[in-house]
C-alpha cells in the first residue's frame, strides 16, 4: 500500500461541501419500502442509498435478507432518484450479483473482515473494479486484521477503497452495542491518512438516541463521512429496529452536526495551539514519570508478597481501589468508562511487575 494517494481520489470526485453520507434501511424489506425511503432521502446530504440484501445472523431462523430480488429494487431506486446504491457483500457470489446489478458501493461486514480466506475470495471477485469498496472493522479489536482486509483489496487492483468504523464486540456491559475503541481507528487514520474513514454510529450505539453524539465525536476526529441506518417506520423494521432513524430525523442530524475545519492557519490560532500542545506534552511526560514511580512501588509490594509467600492478586484491595478511583474520576470530569479502562491497564501492568519479582 505504498501509493496511498490514489485511495482518496474517489471521495474528492464528489466535490462535497459536507461529510460523505450513506443512508437507508438496515434491510431491504419490500420494493415499496426501498423506493419510499430512497425518495425521502434524494434531496438531502445523502450521496449513497444503502440497504441490506443479505443479512448475516448469529443463529439460524432470523430474517436473513430478501436476496437477489432486493438488488432489482435498488436498481429501480437508482433510476428514479439518481442516488448511488450500496450494499454489504459477504462472499464472492454476493459480489458477482451486486456487480451484475451495477451496485455502486460495496462494503465488507465485520464478520467477513475477520476471515482472511473470505476476504481473499472477495478481493479476487472484485479484482480491478472501479466500484467503491469499503471494509468494516473486524468484530474483534485487531488493527492488523482490519488493514489486512484493505491490503488484499488493494493488491487486487481496487483503487477506490475506504474503511467503516462500526465498533468492536465485547463481553463488557457498556452503553454501546459495540464499543468504539476510538484509538484503533485513530491509529489506522495516522498510518493511512488518505484512506477515507467513515463512522457507523448505528452499529456502535444500537440506539437511535445516541446517533448524533457518536457521529459528532467522529467528525471532531476528522472522519470523512457516516453511514446511518434510516427507515420511515423504524420501530417496525424487520432488523435492528432500535438503531434506525427516520428520514426527517436524519435531516435534523445534518442540521445539528458541527463540521469542524481541518485546520486554521491564522497566527492567533497557531500560537494558541502551540502553547496548549506544549502544556499537553509536559503533562504527558509527568504522567509517564508518575506511572514509572508507581511501578517501582509495585515492585516493592511484589518483594513483600514474595517474602511472605502471598499471592499477587488481591481482589478485595483491587475492588476497593477501583470504586474509589471511579468516584474521584467523576469529580474531575472523567467518565467511568475511561477510569475503568485506565486503571485496569495500570493494574495489569502492576501485576506483571509483581509476578516478575515473585518468579525472579
Amino acid at each position: 500500500m505504498e501509493n496511498k494517494k490514489e485511495m482518496r481520489n474517489w471521495l474528492n470526485e464528489f466535490n462535497l461541501t459536507h461529510p460523505f453520507v450513506i443512508a437507508g434501511p438496515c434491510s431491504a424489506e419490500t420494493e415499496e419500502q426501498v423506493l419510499k425511503i430512497a425518495h425521502e432521502l434524494k434531496d438531502s446530504d445523502v450521496s449513497v442509498f444503502r440497504a441490506g440484501i443479505w443479512k448475516p445472523r448469529t443463529r439460524p431462523g432470523g430474517f436473513e435478507g430478501v436476496g437477489e430480488i432486493g438488488l432489482k429494487w435498488l436498481k429501480k431506486a437508482k433510476e428514479q432518484t439518481g442516488l448511488l446504491m450500496g450494499t454489504e457483500v459477504a462472499n464472492a457470489a454476493h459480489v458477482k450479483l451486486a456487480l451484475e446489478y451495477d451496485i455502486d458501493v460495496l462494503w465488507i461486514g465485520a464478520r467477513t473482515t475477520v476471515n482472511p480466506f473470505a476476504m481473499q475470495e472477495i478481493a479476487d471477485a472484485l479484482a480491478g473494479t472501479k466500484k467503491i469498496v469499503l471494509v468494516k472493522n473486524p468484530v474483534n479489536p485487531d488493527l492488523s486484521l482490519w488493514l489486512g482486509g484493505v491490503e488484499r483489496l488493494y493488491m487486487a487492483g481496487i483503487e477506490k477503497l475506504g474503511v467503516i468504523h462500526r465498533g468492536f464486540s465485547t463481553y463488557e456491559k457498556t452503553k454501546y452495542r459495540n464499543i468504539p475503541e476510538w484509538q484503533i481507528a485513530i491509529e489506522l487514520q495516522n498510518k493511512f491518512p488518505d484512506l477515507p474513514l467513515i463512522i457507523d454510529p448505528s452499529h456502535i450505539t444500537g440506539d437511535r438516541k445516541m446517533i448524533l453524539e457518536v457521529t459528532q465525536e467522529a467528525l471532531d476526529l476528522n472522519y470523512d463521512g457516516m453511514i446511518i441506518e434510516t427507515h420511515y417506520d423504524p420501530d417496525n423494521a424487520w432488523s435492528d429496529a432500535a438503531q434506525q432513524v427516520t428520514p426527517d430525523a436524519l435531516k435534523q442530524i445534518f442540521i445539528d452536526l458541527k463540521v469542524r475545519k481541518v485546520n486554521d492557519v491564522s497566527d492567533e490560532f497557531t500560537q494558541k495551539m502551540a502553547k496548549l500542545r506544549a502544556n499537553i506534552d509536559v503533562l504527558d511526560a509527568t504522567l509517564l514519570d508518575l506511572l514509572g514511580k508507581r511501578m517501582k512501588v509495585a515492585d516493592e509490594i511484589g518483594q513483600v508478597k514474595k517474602d511472605a509467600n502471598v499471592a499477587v492478586l488481591q481482589n478485595n484491595r483491587w475492588n476497593e481501589i477501583l470504586g474509589k478511583m471511579i468516584l474521584e474520576g467523576e469529580k474531575k470530569g472523567l467518565t467511568e468508562e475511561f477510569v475503568l479502562k485506565m486503571f485496569k491497564a495500570i493494574h495489569q501492568e502492576s501485576i506483571g511487575h509483581q509476578e516478575k519479582v515473585l518468579n525472579a
